[in-house]
């Protein structure tokens, strides 16, 4: 059987049902959109069913709706589950898509929407991989499509927990990372993990004229901005002390590359020291993100009593998020200025995750991503965090995981105009595929 071939075929029908799906405003985040998560949930099962998948279920445990299909594992072949995830991002401000966020357009060789990479692209692939086979696959195949990634996926230790015998597999695929760049394939074996906390501080038990008692009288937005100073040093390094810092693979990141994709604009400087890469992906960052005080439109000549500013802390490999949290917590309640309370209320924490790249699988997947781009992938980290890795390594040890892409540093998923390469999805369609041939002939 020509696989590439079959796969081909299969594009023009993938590409449709990618647009139908982009087409869904499946927001985790917004409540408001619930029915169309379930919609889209209802839309990727009867994909699978029409793709010859003989067990198809959607399930929750009272969060966003997942989607779970299996196909039964030939005699003596492994069981690989594919992950993807079918809810997306909050558009941002809409009148600055170039095209509309939910209608898939195409403009040169990318294909524009929200979730075209991140990640119903991610489950399009899959798609494709199935129906190449004619929607019986080499190996026993479990297909689980989750419906609330974007917000954390709250409740799929709960799902792990109930479906434990259904999820079980030897192999799991997640695609939900980016590629080195476009035309370059990779698999990413490190992640940082997430915490984030909200911190206010009160100064004094109402607001006072800044004429009458400024200059004695300390504001609380002046002392949240001294305290939020203190979370960096003076070349931009996180100064939390405590946190872990690991080091970065020997990959070269061109400034230039990295400002371009960034968006950071000239002359403004990159925060830290030390490789790209290694501030990137092996070291800990913190950012606000948030502030809750008086809006410049409406601001008067007042000292503010009070203010409040949320931090969202990724954490490097090899480190555990709780204790890091509980690390930025003690800087917050030791580093505030002038006798300012202080109050930090724990947010959400995702853990970090090192993904080894070795052993047969990880040699039958370099050898079909290789076929399929016409080079070798390459092994890097992610900044951002998929918390599920962990979740999936610590139900699953036995289990190699896999962790692919179908974006690449131009997909600005999460952002304005999140947009995918159309000759890579291409091959990660062909990629997954062959990868799905090589376990059956390997490890049957």
């Amino acid at each position: 059987m020509d696989l590439v071939q079959a796969v081909r075929d299969q594009l023009p029908g993938i590409r449709a049902d990618l647009d139908a799906l982009v087409a869904i405003p499946s927001i985790s985040a917004d409540p408001d959109r619930s029915a169309d998560l379930r919609r889209s949930a209802d839309m990727v099962a009867a994909l699978l069913t029409g793709a010859g998948c003989p067990e198809v279920e959607v399930v929750d445990a009272g969060g966003g709706p997942a989607v779970l299909g299996r196909y039964p594992a030939p005699a003596g072949a492994p069981t690989v589950c594919l992950y993807a995830h079918h809810d997306v991002q909050p558009t941002g401000d809409e009148t600055q898509w170039t095209s509309p966020p939910f209608t898939a357009t195409e403009r040169g060789d990318r294909l524009f929407g929200r979730g075209s990479s991140d990640d119903k692209g991610g489950f399009a692939v899959h798609l494709a991989a199935l129906r190449a086979f004619g929607g019986t696959p080499p190996v026993g195949v479990t297909v689980f499509v989750e419906g609330e990634e974007e917000i954390g996926s709250p409740t799929l230790a709960a799902i792990l927990a109930a479906e434990r015998e259904r999820l079980a597999a030897d192999v799991y695929v997640i695609a939900d990372s980016g590629n080195w760049a476009v035309g370059e394939p990779a698999f990413t074996t490190t992640l940082r993990g997430l915490a984030d906390c909200v911190v206010e501080v009160r100064t004094l038990d109402h607001a006072v004229h800044s004429g009458a008692y400024g200059g004695v009288a300390p504001d609380a937005l002046t002392a949240l901005c001294r305290l939020l100073a203190t979370l960096h040093d003076d070349r931009g390094d996180v100064a939390v002390a405590g946190l872990h810092h690991g080091t970065g693979p020997d990959l070269v990141y061109p400034p230039e590359r990295l400002r371009a994709e960034s968006g950071v604009l000239e002359g403004v400087d990159y925060l830290g020291s030390g490789s790209v890469v290694e501030r990137l992906w092996n070291r800990p960052a913190l950012a606000v993100i948030a502030l809750d005080t008086t809006s410049v439109a409406q601001a008067s000549n007042t000292l503010i009593p009070s203010a409040r500013a949320k931090i969202s802390l990724r954490v490097a490999p090899g480190d555990d998020a709780r204790r890091a949290l509980r690390c930025l917590r003690e800087h917050l309640e030791t580093h505030t200025p002038w006798g300012a309370r202080v109050t930090v209320t724990d947010g959400d924490t995702g853990e970090p995750a090192e993904i080894p790249f070795s052993g047969p699988v990880a040699e039958a997947a370099r050898a079909a991503y290789a076929t399929a781009w016409g080079r070798e992938p390459v092994l890097i980290g992610q900044g951002g965090s998929i918390p599920l890795v962990a979740e999936f390594a610590d139900a699953f040890p036995e289990a190699a995981i896999l962790v692919t892409a179908v974006g690449d540093p131009d997909s600005r998923p999460h952002g304005i105009d999140e947009s995918l390469h159309l000759g890579d999805f291409a091959a990660a369609c062909v990629a997954e595929t062959l990868f799905l041939a090589e376990l059956a002939d390997r490890l049957t």
